[in-house]
């Protein structure tokens, strides 16, 4: 592992950037200085460290992960080819054990602390490919539509319980923004499977997800935004903690034995289409079919059981993709 002589920590808000060097030969020397958060603040960002005599090739910096406010930064850095690590909030937030107070000069100097002390958990970062920037924005922006449509399609609890001049005043509306939404629907759909196809790694990712039995397009896709073309995750466990189907154990001492259980914690829209994905499964997959049904007669919960083809789905995207050859139903070979 690469031994770092300078931890730089950033806290990152909308308008600014808050950044603390800390010298690992001498933890307790901190300097802090703020940049805005855009071009101009980072190339003023790297002129500070310049001045400072910071060696760049030696440091290693460190921020969190706050959505669309990070990409000009963790841009920044892949493009001067710095070292950088972006980290889960609520992983810092726990790391700190007791604190009081907040100032974003004092999270900036966590930061770099949490960078020191889980040096051996280090995993660069990467920007994810053009592509799949852009397959994550569509596919947001696909999730907000679906959202609207179920709010406008609401409108029609109405029709029965208002009187019929009342219900038409907004009928006729709620009929055009409905087909918009469904026509602007069609269109990221479109769109999503045309970005698949002009990219050969990922229309081959998206060809191999697809051969698993229960799995559809739009989950398909969403595992490899997910995975940043499957760049992440090095392990099936791995991912599926991520997606929060994971089970744990539960239990301390002797008096202790809470029930194995998943964590609260996941990607709640994962775990959305690995149900469906479960449940479409144990109706066309014989194997898992098979299985499914002998967990129920052998007394076992359905939504454990049903977490467990979760599972097994996850393993077996990993699969494919390892072996870079379509899933083989080895079952219907059973005799």
């Amino acid at each position: 592992m690469k031994n770092y002589s300078f931890h730089v920590g950033i806290d990152i808000s909308k308008l600014k950037l808050d950044v603390v060097i800390v010298d690992k030969t001498n933890p307790m020397s901190l300097e802090h200085f703020v940049v805005t958060n855009n071009t101009k603040g980072l190339k003023r960002m790297l002129t500070v460290l310049k001045k400072r005599k910071i060696d760049l090739e030696s440091t290693l910096f460190c921020f969190e992960n706050t959505g669309v406010y990070t990409f000009p930064l963790s841009c920044f850095c892949f493009e001067n080819e710095f070292d950088y690590w972006i980290v889960p909030a609520v992983e810092i937030k726990r790391s700190k054990g007791i604190s009081r107070g907040k100032s974003d000069k004092s999270d900036a100097k966590d930061i770099a602390f949490y960078s020191i002390r889980n040096i051996d958990k280090l995993q660069l970062s990467s920007v994810p490919e053009k592509s799949i920037q852009q397959l994550k924005l569509l596919f947001t922006e696909r999730e907000k539509i679906k959202k609207s449509l179920l709010l406008f399609g609401s409108t029609r609890e109405n029709k029965g319980y208002t009187s019929l001049d009342v219900y038409k005043t907004v009928e006729i509306q709620n009929k055009k923004t409905i087909k918009f939404l469904k026509a602007s629907l069609k269109v990221i759909d479109a769109k999503m499977r045309e970005l698949v196809k002009q990219e050969p790694k990922l229309k081959r990712q998206f060809e191999l997800i697809k051969s698993i039995k229960g799995v559809g397009e739009k989950t398909a896709i969403y595992f490899i935004i997910a995975t940043k073309g499957f760049k992440v995750f090095d392990s099936a466990r791995k991912l599926a903690c991520y997606a929060g189907v994971a089970p744990f154990e539960y239990s301390s001492g002797s008096s202790i034995r809470g029930g194995t259980k998943v964590n609260h914690m996941a990607d709640k829209t994962m775990k959305s289409l690995l149900q469906m994905c479960a449940l479409s499964a144990v109706k066309h997959d014989a194997q898992l079919k098979a299985y499914y049904l002998r967990k129920q007669d052998e007394g076992k919960n359905k939504m454990l059981v049903l977490n467990n083809v979760r599972c097994k789905i996850i393993g077996r995207i990993f699969a494919v993709i390892n072996r870079d050859s379509p899933f083989v139903d080895t079952y219907k070979f059973v005799a």
